[in-house]
């Protein structure tokens, strides 16, 4: 199984309706590797670092998000592993501060 860090950004109605805490979840039970984050704009940023048909599957769970949400589009791009050194320092998944 190969590797993956897939960034994404999640538009729509994302905020103050659990959407970071159900990534955080899900991507904890899956054992994904990341972050999520809150965007001044309305949005939700993400990233998640694991083996390539698990990160594929979060991603697509994005598009649904949890019951409360109304996801309007999701983009998605490749990530370095540069980009996982936003987490806080020994969590493998960090909820961080609004951007």
């Amino acid at each position: 199984m190969s590797a993956a860090i897939r960034q994404v950004t999640i538009r729509g109605r994302v905020q103050g309706v659990g959407y970071r805490a159900w990534v955080e979840h899900r991507a904890r039970a899956h054992d994904l590797e990341g972050w999520v984050r809150n965007v001044s704009d309305g949005s939700v940023e993400a990233l998640f670092s694991g083996p390539a048909e698990i990160v594929a599957a979060m991603v697509e769970r994005c598009r649904r998000g949890p019951s409360s949400a109304h996801v309007d589009a999701v983009t998605e791009h490749d990530a370095g592993p540069d980009a996982l050194n936003l987490r806080r320092p020994g969590e493998r998944f960090s909820v961080l501060p609004t951007v």
